[in-house]
């Protein structure tokens, strides 16, 4: 099976290929989540493979309560099908959360510090943009209420009153 990454700074391409491993098989689509969660760990400087994927889990799950829309769709295709999974399994919230409030709402679930919760949400929304690009993630800080850009490693821009 290939194993697909996100580009890494100095690779020769700056986009993922638009086609996505078909994985039929449930180790096949724990092997989607066990490469995101390698390229948090990565990012994150997780100590385990299996803390990384946790981290991955959380963050996606709580990123599908958030997002809706084409954003969603478009952010599922380009993922790998695992973590795709696990983004469109959730009902999106009715009332959704600014950024910083999707962090505390993060930590409560888990027990685990902001500060530790912020550092995740950090680590997998990099590994997420890379995966999407940057036009979608440009298109879902849009959809998002404010506070998110940071967390995708991004200047949050105010309009002008």
């Amino acid at each position: 099976m290939t194993t697909h990454r996100p580009p890494r700074p100095g690779d020769r391409k700056n986009h993922r290929s638009d086609v996505r491993p078909q994985c039929t098989d449930p180790a096949s689509l724990r092997e989607g989540v066990r490469a995101h969660a390698g390229e948090v760990r990565y990012e994150g400087a997780c100590p385990t493979r299996e803390k990384a994927e946790e981290a991955v889990h959380l963050v996606l799950s709580g990123l599908g309560r958030q997002l809706t829309g084409d954003e969603r769709v478009d952010l599922a295709a380009r993922l790998p099908v695992e973590a795709a999974r696990i983004l469109t399994a959730q009902i999106p919230d009715t009332q959704p959360l600014g950024g910083w409030a999707f962090v505390k709402d993060l930590a409560a679930r888990t027990g685990a510090s902001l500060a530790t919760t912020r550092w995740d949400t950090g680590s997998v929304f990099s590994a997420v943009a890379a995966y999407a690009g940057p036009d979608l993630i440009t298109r879902i800080l849009r959809r998002l209420p404010s506070g998110y850009a940071l967390l995708f490693g991004r200047a949050e821009l105010t309009r002008a009153a």
